[in-house]
């Protein structure tokens, strides 16, 4: 792809996410996610009412009075990016489904002044990208994923999440976008569920989960290489995902449907939270 044809694809993602952004996902995303806490904002006098709790009792001795302490939430997140872009995920369209989640994920992490970092993993962590705001750097994110040429084509989810959660000793908002396509990476998850807001998002193209019956199939694994041979002559073989995920906090995106709906109805369940 040269730098033309690079920068239209970069500036159509960018237009579609950010209507997105506009008309959908900014104010479910707020309210979806919660800051990290509560900060102080001011003091007022107390209103019939109010909490008694936030009763502030120095002021409240001082002027004879009772006044309330009023904190407002720190909205202010890192939102993390874990990006499999091993070779199963450059399979069919899924590596530009990729690139437009993530920009919706990120600009409206932007329109809510946090924070976004980003982590490329295949067999191993191939690049990280510190946290910032802003949109150039979310344009940048976009052009490392439409260019990344990944030295492996294998997939460790656990060495990803074992670096993730080395490096952010904080709470932060993380999606984790694969076709999780590995197995051994349970413990790191429960891990980094206790540590962060762990979002899944499996990015999956039917032709992987489905073959037709009426012939024998040699197939190449596109992270090994190995050729594997499947006699399909007499019915469908139909793949699953068997690893005991609970479905909280997951989503299944397929690169033949519109990944506005699951993303949407994702926001909507954690706004009700």
């Amino acid at each position: 792809m040269n730098s033309g044809e690079m920068a239209k694809k970069i500036r159509r993602i960018e237009i579609r996410s950010n209507k997105l952004v506009d008309e959908i996902f900014s104010g479910e995303y707020r309210s979806g996610f919660r800051g990290k806490g509560m900060e102080f904002d001011t003091i007022r006098q107390y209103i019939p009412g109010d909490d008694t709790r936030s009763i502030d009792w120095k002021v409240t001795a001082r002027y004879d009075k009772a006044f309330v302490k009023q904190f407002v939430e720190e909205r202010e997140m890192n939102l993390f990016l874990l990006i499999d872009m091993s070779g199963s995920n450059r399979f069919g369209s899924k590596q530009e489904l990729i690139a437009e989640i993530s920009a919706t994920l990120a600009l409206s992490a932007i329109r809510n002044n946090d924070r976004v970092a980003v982590v490329f993993f295949t067999g191993e962590v191939e690049k990280f990208i510190p946290s910032k705001n802003g949109k150039k750097h979310v344009l940048s994110i976009i052009e490392h994923i439409l260019s990344f040429e990944p030295r492996q084509a294998a997939t460790n989810i656990r060495g990803t999440l074992e670096f993730l959660n080395r490096i952010e000793k904080k709470r932060s908002v993380v999606f984790l976008v694969s076709d999780f396509l590995d197995e051994g990476y349970e413990r790191e998850l429960k891990a980094s569920d206790n540590r962060h807001d762990l979002i899944r998002i499996r990015v999956a193209d039917r032709a992987e989960e489905r073959i037709p019956a009426g012939a024998i199939f040699t197939f190449e694994d596109l992270e090994t290489g190995e050729r594997i041979v499947l006699d399909n002559r007499k019915q469908d073989y139909q793949m699953t995902l068997q690893n005991g995920q609970s479905k909280r906090n997951w989503i299944t995106i397929y690169t033949d449907e519109d990944y506005v709906k699951p993303l949407k109805q994702f926001f909507r369940r954690r706004s009700k939270r």
